[in-house]
């Protein structure tokens, strides 16, 4: 077998033999192609009518009908113009690189299936804030998913792929001097935790695992060397901030609280329980009622705090919660995206 699974992941090996087994839904198959359909979906002309299909009653119930995605999940837009194409032409800042103890201060920005298609502005977020800070960012281009959506569903086969493409990538960039961030929790729980666990002895996956960084993880780390921009323009008022479990599990501590807590007139409350999404668990039929009420004590700390801003480092997780808050709420705001604002930039 090309995996070693002598780890404690039980239910992961019994996704695997039912995926070996066939049986595994064309639906739960199609989901977790995040590249396939971020391809597909993102031609303008197409996003527009996924997009429009996606918020229309009549279109969502069929699609229930017939495909088996629960009709009131909250589904992602998909952007006509992606991460890659916002940030063609963009050349890391030229200063001069600060590294500390912890940190080479620049960094390689692994974008994720979902900021490049769905929420770009989370790359876009990232980078202005990191070179605000004196960190130069440069895109890692032609990265393809993390692998998580597949592991999750036991496809170890293209979990292997993937990270035969991507790994190289990015361990050339280690190599080159670079550290390596990722917007999205669970693509950084995979690049240093899931893949070392899945392929232990192999150098560049150790190289990659021990270079990567969660980006509110890596700003503390440099404010604690002295070399965090500290001159914030704004202050959020009240932020209820979720903690996503994927953040969680890799047992960095309240990085993004404590890192916006910096910032004057700033109170973050912390909310540190599942919102309920847990990747396609949050849209499938027989699921989503499932997750709504695992995240309805989310959804009720949210409302109970009447804070100005709502937030989670998770994006999907956000949005699930803004699905449980109900129509009209406010959307949430990513902490980079609030972090920016507090820089006034």
């Amino acid at each position: 077998h090309p995996f070693n699974l002598d780890f404690p992941h039980l239910m992961l090996r019994a996704k695997a033999v039912k995926f070996k087994q066939g049986k595994t839904s064309f639906r739960d198959k199609l989901v977790t192609s995040t590249d396939l359909m971020g391809k597909l979906a993102g031609i303008p002309v197409v996003s527009q009518t996924v997009n429009a299909v996606n918020k229309n009653p009549t279109a969502r119930q069929l699609l229930q009908k017939n495909f088996g995605i629960h009709a009131k999940a909250a589904l992602p837009d998909f952007q006509p113009r992606t991460l890659r194409q916002r940030l063609k032409g963009h050349t890391p800042s030229t200063v001069d690189v600060e590294a500390t103890d912890n940190t080479r201060g620049r960094v390689a920005l692994f974008g994720t299936c979902y900021g490049n298609n769905n929420q770009p502005e989370l790359g876009e977020d990232l980078v202005a804030v990191f070179e605000h800070n004196r960190v130069p960012v440069q895109l890692v281009e032609n990265t393809r998913c993390c692998g998580m959506p597949k592991m999750e569903l036991g496809d170890l086969e293209t979990v292997k792929s993937l990270k035969d493409h991507n790994i190289p990538l990015l361990a050339r960039l280690v190599d080159e001097g670079w550290d390596i961030i990722a917007p999205v929790p669970s693509c950084v729980l995979m690049l240093k935790q899931e893949l070392p666990l899945l392929f232990p002895d192999d150098p560049q996956v150790k190289r990659v695992a021990e270079a990567t960084f969660d980006p509110f993880q890596y700003l503390l780390l440099r404010h604690r060397a002295g070399k965090l921009n500290t001159e914030f323009k704004q202050s959020l008022g009240k932020v209820a901030y979720h903690v996503p479990c994927h953040l969680r599990v890799q047992n960095l501590g309240l990085k993004t609280r404590d890192l916006l807590q910096l910032i004057p007139d700033t109170q973050v409350q912390a909310i540190e329980r599942c919102a309920g999404h847990d990747g396609t668990y949050g849209v499938k039929t027989e699921t989503f009622d499932n997750a709504m009420k695992i995240g309805k004590p989310v959804f009720n700390r949210v409302k109970g705090a009447k804070a100005d801003h709502y937030a989670s480092d998770c994006p999907i997780a956000g949005h699930h919660i803004e699905n449980g808050l109900g129509e009209g709420s406010q959307p949430p705001r990513h902490p980079l995206k609030l972090l920016r604002m507090a820089y006034g930039i």
